[in-house]
């Protein structure tokens, strides 16, 4: 617009004087001037006639008084903060929905974003947030463990665990220690994140892996340490050793581990341990390691046969002694890869089924991660979020793979939680199997998240948390039941991919019971912090 106004301010000052636009010679302007003949006179323009004179507006009428607004109620004596209630959003159109179970809160963040949070991250946590749990049960004993203080971009302030002893003991909290630097004793990490529990029958520990990050000093994740902590009865629990430690540089960083035991008294490798990871800085390339002391030491990391990529692996011991590790593999599928030997070699993965989600909306933060466990007999299950059934994947089911040797699968079938076509969507299973049964009367229990409306915005979305149960290795179903809800999407910690509760949660069976494991937001009754704590149930088979 500029060159287009001062070149034709140029030309018209040609035209009217006769100045020359450019002038590289004094020759080619007089030539110039030769060519152009004098503009004519133009006649004077005509005096327009005066306008009008406007008639004065009407004087408007005084406008009504309003009524006075009536009073604010005054707050309580005590000062007390009246806690708003949240209109329930519409239910899913499940065929019989039953009560809600009740839950238990088992830990609450203990931390300030005040008090630790510089000495342990360049980045406060958001408190008070729990997320992300991961449970393991053994001889009646339940341990639960979650990110505590989770942070925007990646990881929290600490791993934080609780623990029942019986069915009827009260669950008991706290932080694993040695990690970050803001705890006593102090760690060297700044971060933590993916924490994931084992029980090792033939030494007697219990193991919690969880990924371990050194910032680089200016609140950039540098480098990732898988390290495990340890703990004979679930209540006390040493410092961290560590797994493997990522190089330094660009393949430095891991993410998404897992740990089990193989506690089998029968099997060639009882009392084997074995970790699970993958290396961002590698494409994401699966990892393992294997312990035989009880966690103390492990074995060098190495990767199966063929170099397989995924992510969010989760390996389980079968009886005969064979570890089978489900993950989400590269290009849309779910992958399972195994070894035989207790963990010296891993065979090359091989495809459980496509798969194929719908983008959950709201921008909450999930994952098409598989959720892994194993029954009596050895037959390994998996589920995971999937939109194959519903017309132009407009929303998940949670779907369910079952195989007798971790090789054979059988096509993905859908949990029916709501009628095809019902508008919910399903996603994040926590899938739980009782190891004391098997075969066609193995007991599956399976927590997951839930949108009555798949089609809905942030301000709008209602958050749930559901339960439904098999006793016949999945082949039919109970009626789903509430667990939580709804939870507008505002009253989850924020981080870089979204609102979260977790990429994963899990569920348990204790004494034949079984016990999902979640995290439950709640309105905070203090302005500017959250309210997002881990909750349990206990639900026997015949209340399913």
């Amino acid at each position: 617009m500029r060159r287009r106004s001062l070149l034709v301010t140029s030309l018209l000052l040609f035209l009217s004087t006769g100045l020359p636009l450019y002038s590289p010679g004094a020759g080619v302007a007089r030539a110039v001037h030769a060519r152009i003949p004098a503009l004519p006179t133009l006649p004077a323009l005509p005096t327009l006639p005066a306008l009008p004179t406007l008639p004065a507006l009407p004087t408007l009428p005084a406008l009504p008084t309003l009524p006075a607004l009536p009073a604010a109620p005054s707050p309580t004596a005590t000062g007390a903060i009246t806690t708003p209630t949240v209109p329930p959003s519409p239910t899913p159109a499940t065929s019989a929905i039953l009560p809600a179970i009740p839950l238990t809160r088992i830990s609450a963040d203990p931390l300030t974003a005040t008090a630790s949070a510089p000495a342990i991250s360049s980045t406060l946590g958001q408190h008070a947030s729990e997320v992300e749990p991961a449970v393991s049960s053994f001889g009646g004993v339940t341990v639960a463990v979650f990110q505590v203080g989770r942070l925007y971009d990646g990881g929290s302030m600490a791993i934080g665990w609780a623990t029942s002893t019986g069915p009827n003991s009260p669950w008991r909290q706290g932080l694993l220690p040695g990690l970050t630097k803001g705890q006593a004793p102090a760690g060297p990490f700044n971060r933590l994140s993916d924490a994931s529990v084992a029980y090792d029958a033939r030494h007697r520990v219990w193991l919690v892996s969880s990924l371990a990050v050194t910032d680089d000093g200016r609140g950039r994740v540098a480098r990732g340490t898988v390290v495990v902590n340890r703990s004979g009865d679930g209540l006390t629990w040493t410092g961290p050793y560590t797994v493997s430690a990522a190089p330094s540089g660009s393949d430095g960083f891991y993410d998404k581990d897992w740990i089990t035991c193989d506690d089998t008294p029968a099997s060639p490798y009882y009392g084997h341990c074995y970790a699970q990871w993958d290396s961002s800085g590698k494409h994401d390339l699966l990892l393992m390691s294997a312990s035989l002391d009880g966690g103390k030491t492990w074995s060098p990391a190495v990767a199966p046969a063929g170099r397989p990529y995924g992510l969010g692996g989760q390996p389980v011991a079968r009886p005969d002694g064979t570890v089978v590790v489900p993950a989400l593999g590269e290009s849309g599928r779910i992958i399972a890869y195994s070894s035989r030997d207790g963990g010296a070699t891993w065979g090359p993965a091989v495809t459980v089924a496509a798969q194929r989600d719908h983008d959950v909306a709201g921008h909450l933060r999930t994952e098409p991660l598989p959720s892994a466990a194993v029954d009596g007999t050895g037959t390994v299950y998996v589920a995971w979020q999937d939109c194959r059934f519903e017309a132009r994947c407009g929303a998940n089911d949670i779907v369910l793979s079952r195989s007798p040797d971790g090789v054979a699968w059988s096509p993905p079938a859908r949990v029916p939680i709501d009628p095809v076509g019902g508008g919910a969507d399903h996603f994040i299973p926590g899938l739980g199997v009782d190891r004391a049964t098997r075969g066609a009367r193995a007991h599956l229990a399976l927590a997951y998240y839930s949108y009555p409306a798949a089609l809905c915005l942030p301000a709008t979305c209602q958050l749930y948390a559901g339960f439904t149960s098999s006793n016949d290795g999945g082949a039919t179903w109970g009626a789903p039941r509430w667990l939580a809800g709804p939870m507008p999407l505002g009253l989850l910690p924020r981080t870089s991919l979204g609102a979260m509760v977790g990429d994963y949660i899990a569920t348990t069976f204790s004494g034949g019971d079984a016990v999902p494991v979640l995290a439950v937001a709640n309105l905070s009754p203090i302005p500017g912090r959250f309210d997002e704590a881990i909750y349990a149930a206990r639900i026997s088979p015949n209340r399913r």
